[in-house]
């Protein structure tokens, strides 16, 4: 693997987690996971909440103790002499560019991609287009705006899915992750349901073809150049990766690194590799596939742009197995958070001639 310069003694590192998206209590448990692991000789430890109602907080991992912080201004929670931000809000308000806008505002680094990839990779609506024009194979998909909320699922559009996808098919938020909002259709009786509790979530919708196939998960890490680490694979308990498998103690199976045939493992590589870059990633994400051992191979499901780092997650794994340990995974991503923002300072708000 590439180095990056390591960051500097006594880094101040504000942890934001919590947020106001349905993900707030997987970015508490992301949070404890990541705060457990820090070197408090190395870093001054700045913990920092978003409650539900958008509060920011001097606060612990927790619900209970989002709720019951101090109250912070968040100009001044992030500010500081040798600062940078390590968000973990997952879903929309954090993952979404909104967070990363912030802080390029008043030039704080932070770790992660910037505010378009960041943008890109929350709507799997823009970003399966993207992903296709850089030719990078994906399921076949159909993207639907529903405004009402109640599934919006005439006749004429149930024959439209059937038609172009086939059923079985996955419904679930375009804006959303960790599995919140998606639900399987086995036929054309149950488009509406599964339509309007995504739409509970989102405007935007995703409708997908049900992928028979291995999932297969690839952590990316970088800047200017971007590395791939070896890849793993989910075994779901249920009949897809669902919000349990991922966060329960007795969900999937992850398996690192995957049993892949080498060429495989290259081509998951590779493909990672080439996603990120088209959706302009920088820092840290995890590229989760689809692979179809005696159809059309590798397909591109989507990309993560905050992964989880509870215990259970994927991300920390793979880097793991990689060669690189849970602190220094996060000493190289606070390095290269500071690293992009120097590169970039001289490029920002310079006097016109």
């Amino acid at each position: 693997m590439g180095c990056s310069p390591s960051p500097p003694a006594r880094a101040r590192l504000v942890v934001l987690f919590g947020g106001r998206s349905a993900e707030h209590d997987v970015s508490c448990v992301s949070a404890a996971s990541v705060l457990g692991a820090l070197d408090p000789a190395r870093y001054e430890i700045r913990p920092v909440g978003i409650t539900l109602d958008g509060r920011w907080v001097a606060a612990e991992p927790g619900e209970e103790m989002v709720a019951a912080g101090t109250p912070l201004d968040p100009l001044a929670a992030v500010k500081g002499p040798t600062t940078v931000v390590l968000p973990l809000l997952h879903g929309p308000f954090g993952e979404d560019g909104t967070i990363q806008g912030l802080l390029e505002q008043i030039g704080v680094p932070y770790v992660g991609s910037g505010v378009l990839a960041s943008a890109l990779c929350m709507d799997k609506a823009l970003a399966k287009q993207v992903l296709d024009q850089a030719g990078l194979p994906q399921p076949r998909h159909l993207v639907r705006r529903d405004v009402r909320r109640d599934g919006n699922a005439d006749d004429a559009f149930v024959e439209h899915v059937g038609d172009q996808l086939g059923w079985p098919v996955f419904v679930k938020p375009a804006n959303l992750g960790s599995s919140v909002g998606i639900s399987r259709v086995d036929g054309p009786h149950g488009l509406a349901e599964a339509l309007a509790l995504a739409a509970a979530y989102d405007e935007w919708l995703v409708i997908e073809e049900a992928i028979v196939g291995r999932e297969i998960e690839c952590g990316v890490l970088g800047d200017v150049i971007l590395e791939a680490s070896v890849p793993g694979e989910i075994l779901p308990s249920a009949e897809f990766y669902d919000f349990d498998d991922k966060y329960a103690d007795s969900g999937a199976e992850l398996v690192v690194p995957a049993r892949l045939a080498d060429d495989v493992s290259r081509e998951v590589q590779r493909l990672a590799v080439a996603a990120a870059v088209a959706l302009r990633v920088e820092g840290m994400a995890r590229v989760d596939f689809f692979y179809e051992e005696a159809a059309r191979g590798l397909l591109v499901n989507e990309v993560n742009t905050i992964p989880g780092f509870t215990p259970r997650s994927m991300y920390p794994r793979l880097w793991a197995a990689t060669g690189l340990a849970y602190p220094d995974l996060i000493d190289r991503l606070v390095a290269l958070a500071l690293e992009r923002h120097a590169r970039r300072a001289g490029r920002i708000g310079r006097p016109r001639r």
